[in-house]
């Protein structure tokens, strides 16, 4: 008995170790995906810059760097794009894109940011919404819209109540989905089947604003996002 035990032992061994080899030789030999965003190389880093336009539907932009808290807490190879868009009235959106390297852990579920900032997610108010898109060419692009909450004090001390419209999607090379289940799932598909691994970018756009307001808000904020995501998303196919 104790020598079939023996044999049991030593196969389980053999295989752990048959598994483990495999697994480092996939990931050795595994493509990372293209991009599904605009990009050009930083001068003296191995990371991208994402190319978000400097204007877009009467907006003008101010390219923003990503904070340490940020770029110290993600893969070395996490690459960005980041601008704060202002129209005549003053009105701003955050434009912000995520792009991983070889590491799947450069992107989470958006909602954790939102949390940690001290924003409340109302569940009730947020959905999947279709933007009509009308460059390269006419398709609708599914995006998650978030409603939250939090307060927040003025110059004066005093406390106000603010609203925060949040529009976030991920694409790749061929794909873009709101989901991050759905995301996740066609990763582990790819990374299985075709030893390639998605080089996934999360795209968001934020905006506050007060109680009542969310509705014009977004309005405003699709038309920006219409405009705009013509000049840097590679998909659909024709795009820049």
């Amino acid at each position: 008995m104790s020598r079939l035990k023996s044999i049991l032992f030593f196969t389980v061994l053999v295989l752990i170790a048959a598994t483990a080899a495999a697994l480092a030789h996939a990931r050795a030999n595994q493509k990372l995906g293209a991009p599904g965003v605009a990009t050009r190389p930083i001068p003296g880093s191995p990371n991208l810059e994402v190319l978000l336009p400097p204007e877009a539907a009467g907006f003008q932009s101010v390219s923003v760097p990503q904070p340490e808290i940020v770029t110290n807490s993600l893969p070395r190879d996490t690459s960005f794009g980041q601008r704060v868009y202002t129209a005549a009235d003053g009105f701003q959106v955050q434009a912000n894109v995520v792009l991983m390297g070889s590491s799947r852990s450069s992107i989470h579920k958006p909602q954790i940011c939102m949390t940690a900032q001290g924003w409340n997610i109302d569940d009730s108010a947020s959905h999947v919404v279709a933007l009509p898109m009308v460059k390269p060419v006419s398709y609708e692009l599914p995006v998650m819209r978030l409603i939250a909450t939090r307060q927040g004090q003025l110059k004066n001390g005093q406390t106000v109540t603010q609203r925060g419209v949040y529009v976030y999607w991920f694409v790749d090379a061929d794909r873009f989905t709101p989901s991050h289940q759905t995301r996740m799932l066609w990763m582990a598909q790819d990374v299985v089947f075709k030893n390639e691994l998605d080089r996934w970018a999360y795209i968001s756009f934020f905006a506050r604003c007060l109680p009542g307001q969310e509705e014009a808000t977004f309005d405003r904020m699709k038309q920006l996002i219409v405009a705009a995501v013509p000049e840097f998303q590679l998909v659909p196919p024709g795009a820049k």
